[in-house]
């Protein structure tokens, strides 16, 4: 089973990040799946840090993409360039080649830029003109935008949104964990002495293992129920998509092995609903205006769902 492999990536990325267990094991988890991940916070919470910290773990190729209003898709994906040489135009590949992708403050650019994504994270391919170039799995987005209430964002499209296996935040570290921050930091960024623990082939392996988790015909139901009380809830206009249903059976896949099973329980689906659901769904005029968040919403819809026994 992955246990032992997953509990020494979290080990390792302790090293760097203090007191993030939940989080760091959500953002393995997903990258299990092979999901992308956007991790909505405030700036200076150690978000770019943690996944540096998570590329050199898995010893991955890492690129960042500081995203801003004046960025274009090709300064994303690449761009075919005419050698006068050859009298032939060769494709020059932007950051997006990479395993881990870190696409800084995504919502600061227009969605022109962010559209150029889409493709890739659904496809894990670039296209220029009628040529294809695959990505090497595995590839991962991780992104970080900041609250919308904050000056030169642009609202994420659902499209975009939903390409997001899930939706976190870091938070800020209590009292103990700042100070214990401070004294990592005091003489050297540990995050330079920081070596993998596991290979390429060994994550490839682990999400392997992630789709051969069982799942009975209970489980199915369940999730699809939970789906399904999204589409008539009075309070939201829009309803997660089948991709989401997909993605939370992922996830609940990703939390058994996690715990050493080869099954997944109920709940295994409940504890990742929140994170999977909340940034898919649209809220209604009546629910902004009575001021409700949408995490709370699909919490409140898994409260009201009946689990399997």
């Amino acid at each position: 089973m992955g246990q032992p492999i997953i509990q020494r990536i979290m080990d390792n990325v302790r090293r760097v990040i203090v007191g993030k267990d939940p989080e760091i094991l959500h953002i393995v988890k997903g990258m299990l799946c092979g999901g992308h991940i956007l991790i909505e916070d405030l700036p200076g919470l150690g978000k770019t840090t943690l996944v540096k910290a998570l590329a050199k773990t898995m010893d991955l190729s890492f690129a960042r993409i500081q995203f801003t209003p004046d960025l274009l898709p090709s300064d994303i994906l690449g761009v075919s360039v005419y050698n006068q040489r050859d009298m032939t135009f060769e494709f020059r590949q932007g950051p997006v080649f990479a395993h881990v992708i870190l696409a800084d403050e995504i919502n600061r650019t227009s969605p022109k830029t962010q559209s150029a994504l889409l493709e890739v994270m659904e496809e894990a391919q670039v296209s220029e003109g009628a040529i294809s170039y695959q990505l090497e799995r595995p590839f991962f987005v991780l992104a970080t935008q900041n609250p919308i209430e904050y000056e030169g964002t642009f609202t994420l499209p659902e499209a975009q949104l939903d390409r997001f296996l899930m939706r976190l935040s870091i938070g800020y570290p209590t009292k103990g964990d700042e100070m214990d921050i401070l004294k990592h930091f005091r003489t050297s960024n540990p995050l330079e002495e920081l070596e993998s623990v596991v290979s390429r082939r060994e994550v490839l392996a682990l999400m392997e293992q992630v789709q051969g988790v069982l799942v009975e015909d209970a489980i199915y139901d369940y999730i699809v129920r939970l789906a399904q009380a999204t589409r008539h809830c009075e309070l939201l206009t829009l309803g997660v998509s089948p991709r989401a249903s997909l993605g939370l059976m992922r996830l609940a896949q990703a939390e058994a092995l996690a715990a050493g099973r080869n099954y997944v329980i109920p709940d295994d689906v409940k504890g990742n609903t929140v994170l999977c659901f909340s940034h898919r769904v649209k809220l209604s005029p009546m629910a902004r205006s009575q001021k409700h968040v949408d995490r709370d919403i699909i919490a409140a819809l898994c409260e009201d769902t009946r689990a399997p026994r």
